[in-house]
């Protein structure tokens, strides 16, 4: 089992699919806010909502989601109770018996505070990828052109996606589990992936997590 913590830039829908890949392992990112969604009886839409990664982060994952009477997940109508609201809490108790299943089964996993969820087991990786604020807007830049782009520096639109999503990573890790995700001492391995190639990055943890 291996998770992977990434802030925005840093490649982890790159690297974390071709860890899996070589492992032998299923990959496992948005799949969860749908899974939790099918649990609780929310639609995909709010689910992603409270995510940690949602562009309003931690603001949507306070306010809760409004629940409907009926919701179709998958073509199967899910009865929900009278209930109004789905408390923050709530969303992040089902969400963590997602990760502590897909620890039971082997996976990759990017994101989800899984790092913190999973600490005391002794047969999981953590892996951290990060880097430079500059060197990732540059690489952010590249992989999502538009107007303003390939100038040589990047755009507005950019910066705020990046900004808000890191702040919105690190307040919902802070907020439920009163860690610092960007703390190394909560991985095994750091790497930074704006100097390192995505192949030299899967390299280091697939070696990594066959050592454990």
């Amino acid at each position: 089992m291996v998770t992977i913590s990434a802030t925005f830039g840093a490649g982890g829908a790159v690297v974390g699919p071709a860890v899996a890949g070589r492992l032998g392992l299923p990959f496992v990112d948005r799949a969860i806010p749908e899974r939790v969604a099918g649990e609780i009886g929310c639609t995909l839409e709010e689910a992603l909502a409270h995510d940690g990664r949602a562009e309003s982060g931690i603001g949507r994952i306070l306010a809760g989601a409004a629940r409907l009477p009926n919701v179709a997940m998958g073509g199967i109508d899910v009865y929900l109770p009278d209930r109004a609201i789905v408390p923050p809490e709530e969303f992040v108790e089902h969400t963590e018996r997602v990760i502590h299943r897909t620890a039971e089964s082997g996976g990759v996993l990017l994101g989800r505070a899984a790092v913190v969820v999973l600490a005391g087991r002794p047969d999981v990786l953590h892996v951290r990828l990060d880097g430079p604020r500059a060197r990732r807007l540059e690489l952010a830049a590249a992989e999502m052109p538009g107007p303003g782009q390939g100038s040589g520096a990047p755009g507005r639109d950019v910066e705020r996606m990046l900004d808000g999503n890191d702040r919105a990573r690190t307040a919902y890790v802070k907020h439920f589990y009163g860690a610092d995700p960007a703390d190394p001492r909560l991985y095994h391995l750091v790497i930074d992936t704006t100097r390192l190639p995505a192949s030299t990055a899967v390299d280091l943890i697939v070696t990594a997590a066959r050592a454990c």
